[in-house]
């Protein structure tokens, strides 16, 4: 594997619209606070929710900054059987390093759940965020071919173990080649606090057919 490598700047991550951006996180200013709002809200009655905001310390937690609460959701919402380089104990911010490559990820999954549904054709809106992604991370591109384990497109046991050993070893994250475009980048961040300048940009709907790899991306008017 190669040196740790900074990720790219900006990185891009689509995210579904009809999830509000809920700014649970945005303008609480102590711990303490962030406590206190949790509960009011209702997080701590889900018990998922408690326990991942009780594996990620203190430190690690985001807020007072705006979309906060876009990063913390990333690490506190979370698959069932976690992604490639997480389990369902505890999230990760994932991004690319191209908006079409992001586009290109989410496609890939939209369509799988269009199979899954018997649905000819879906559709979904998406809003996108830049961030800025602080720290070094580790470098496997290239290594498809080496690490077949990791890159595997239907199972992420491997990367699963990788990914949450960088995590535990205070790793910043992974930097990986995209199984979906060609030639492109992305960059797992296993730190909320490495995720900086969280900035929304414009909405896409995307639209798939479960029998065509066709993705067809409208960018949305204001």
């Amino acid at each position: 594997m190669s040196e740790p490598h900074a990720a790219p700047q900006p990185s891009y991550r689509l995210i579904p619209s009809r999830f509000p951006p809920i700014g649970l996180f945005d303008t609480v200013a102590t711990t303490a606070d962030l406590e206190a709002v949790m509960e009011l809200a209702g997080w701590t009655n889900d018990r998922l929710v408690a326990e991942r905001i009780a594996r990620l310390p203190v430190a690690e937690r985001v807020y007072g900054r705006l979309n906060a609460s876009i990063v913390m959701a990333s690490f506190l919402h979370v698959a069932p059987g976690g992604m490639r380089f997480n389990g369902p104990d505890l999230g990760a911010w994932y991004a690319a390093a191209k908006l079409v490559t992001a586009v290109a990820e989410v496609a890939h999954h939209l369509r799988r759940e269009a199979v899954a549904t018997g649905a000819g054709v879906l559709s979904r809106q998406y809003r996108v965020y830049s961030a800025r992604l602080e720290g070094d991370y580790l470098d496997l591109r290239g290594l498809r071919a080496a690490r077949p384990d990791i890159y595997a497109s239907d199972d992420y046991a491997a990367g699963q173990v990788l990914g949450e050993a960088v995590r535990a070893s205070g790793g910043a994250g992974i930097l990986f080649d995209s199984l979906r475009h060609a030639g492109g980048l992305n960059v797992v961040a296993h730190r909320p606090r490495n995720v900086q300048d969280v900035v929304q940009g414009d909405h896409y709907d995307l639209r798939v057919e479960a029998g065509s790899r066709r993705i067809e991306a409208r960018r949305l008017a204001a």
